[in-house]
């Protein structure tokens, strides 16, 4: 194996952003990440504990002793750091926040269910109320997750956040995976090189340089502190794939490979081992009966809830759309459910009578409507909008009727878009897993990318959603939604 002279060296590490060469080493980032990560988990756990401990003694024991839960606050929330560290969860680097959200709420049910179970031991035992554990457990199950993702919202975007990672491969697959890591900086992976033997592929992907060939990389991890790469060159001979691992494997601490499926958006793949030979198993968690039937008691339940307390909001809106414009409170859609049955959707009124007529019009006057509209399937400031409907959209209180969907079974509170009938052309066969399950009020690509995804994003998320879910995706969904509205990002 040659090694590259210095100059060549020197050469090649010019090309990589400053950002990515930061003063921070590699430990100083880790330290810091978890140095907030672990003020965010502290601060929300007191809270969580101080807000139940509070509920208990002023709504249900009057005579719940305050001096012996807050002398135990200490000794609980370091066992939390303690628990939380021996899950990873510390630094938090190249955890996404879906399994970043099962495994808090994990530890968290762990440390309370230690808790509950050392009160049956303990001599003052009778002097702690059980349902003030269970209520901090629900509290924290809730706020953790919004402090994390607070942390990785305020720092993601920062040059020091996160550690390099190098690319081996600058095809498509390797294209695409630095793409990802550039739109999702709060995960804490760094692209900052790709290295390639086809000097064709040698320039810039999206801003980070290709060099090669793959003889550097020895060199190139020592002078850069790197431990992290991602193999992404599926498409080479499995004899090519496996003499570039075992050869260079050996230089990161964590290596992480795309495999051959790639192409096939398999992101929801999971490993299985067969008496030592390892499987890829392809999930299609939300076609099995018993997440459907988990699925409907959920929706039923909560949808519900929702009604009951949306009641006034129902009145004081129905109240402004009569009075803002002419025409019906509310509007019926037809879309696409279940079993490709067309079902229609309910909203309240957003735009001027007659909208659906002007909406050719319209496209065909401005190109570029037409050309947002074409590639995000919606526009973002439709002129067809009465005022209150503006409203209405930026906080997504249109789709509030929808609830009586999800009632009706012709919908689930989270869930794949409702696509149009009009949209179905732009399907294909693969994708008929999407009509599989009923859409959704709200779903992932909603509360991730909101308007900045394309309609073809929109489609593979809401597959990764059908194939990877779970009941922590939904509760993290909903929570996450909730975010969304309060935050105006809707349309």
């Amino acid at each position: 194996m040659e090694t590259p002279t210095l100059q060549q060296l020197s050469n090649i590490l010019s090309v990589i952003p400053q950002s990515a060469l930061s003063k921070f080493s590699i430990i100083k980032r880790k330290f810091f990440a978890s140095l907030l990560f672990i003020f965010s988990d502290l601060l929300t756990l007191s809270l969580s504990l101080t807000a139940s401990i509070s509920i208990s003694k002023f709504f249900i024991s009057t005579d719940l002793n305050l001096p012996d839960y807050f002398n135990i606050i200490p000794i609980v929330l370091s066992v939390f750091i303690v628990v939380f560290y021996f899950l990873s969860l510390y630094p938090g680097f190249g955890i996404d926040v879906i399994q970043e959200f099962k495994t808090l709420t994990q530890g968290i049910s762990i440390v309370f269910a230690f808790l509950a179970l050392m009160t049956f031991l303990i001599d003052k035992s009778a002097e702690y109320s059980r349902f003030t554990f269970l209520l901090s457990w629900l509290i924290a199950i809730i706020i953790v997750p919004l402090g994390r993702s607070t942390v990785r919202n305020l720092f993601g975007n920062k040059s020091w956040w996160g550690i390099p990672v190098i690319i081996i491969g600058a095809g498509k697959a390797g294209e695409q995976v630095i793409k990802s890591l550039k739109k999702h900086p709060q995960i804490g992976l760094r692209a900052i090189v790709a290295v390639d033997d086809d000097i064709d592929k040698w320039g810039y992907k999206h801003q980070i340089p290709v060099i090669g060939g793959l003889e550097i990389i020895p060199e190139l991890t020592r002078k850069l502190s790197i431990d992290h790469a991602i193999i992404a060159i599926p498409n080479v001979s499995k004899q090519s794939q496996q003499e570039i691992i075992k050869r260079y494997s050996k230089y990161f601490s964590n290596l992480t490979i795309i495999p051959e499926l790639f192409g096939l958006n398999t992101l929801w793949v999971s490993t299985q081992d067969f008496g030592g030979i390892l499987g890829l198993k392809v999930q299609q968690s939300l076609l099995q009966r018993r997440a459907r039937i988990q699925k409907r008691i959920f929706d039923l339940i909560f949808a519900s809830i929702l009604i009951i307390l949306s009641i006034p909001l129902y009145i004081i809106i129905a109240i402004a759309i009569k009075l803002d414009s002419k025409g019906s409170i509310l509007f019926y859609q037809k879309r696409v459910g279940l079993n490709n049955k067309k079902f229609k959707i309910i909203k309240f009124r957003t735009m001027k009578v007659d909208a659906e007529r002007q909406f050719y019009q319209i496209l065909k006057e401005n190109p570029d409507l037409y050309h947002e509209y074409k590639i995000y399937h919606k526009l973002k400031n439709d002129p067809r909008l009465t005022r209150i409907g503006k409203f209405l959209r930026k906080y997504s209180l249109d789709e509030l009727p929808q609830f009586f969907n999800v009632l009706k079974g012709d919908m689930s509170l989270i869930g794949p878009r409702a696509y149009m009938t009009i949209e179905l052309e732009k399907f294909q066969n693969h994708e008929d897993i999407i009509f599989k399950v009923k859409p959704g009020v709200s779903g992932l690509w909603q509360v991730t990318e909101r308007n900045q995804t394309s309609f073809e994003e929109r489609k593979i998320t809401d597959i990764y959603y059908i194939r990877n879910w779970s009941m922590f995706l939904d509760f993290y969904i909903l929570a996450r939604t909730i975010i969304v509205v309060l935050k105006g990002n809707g349309g």
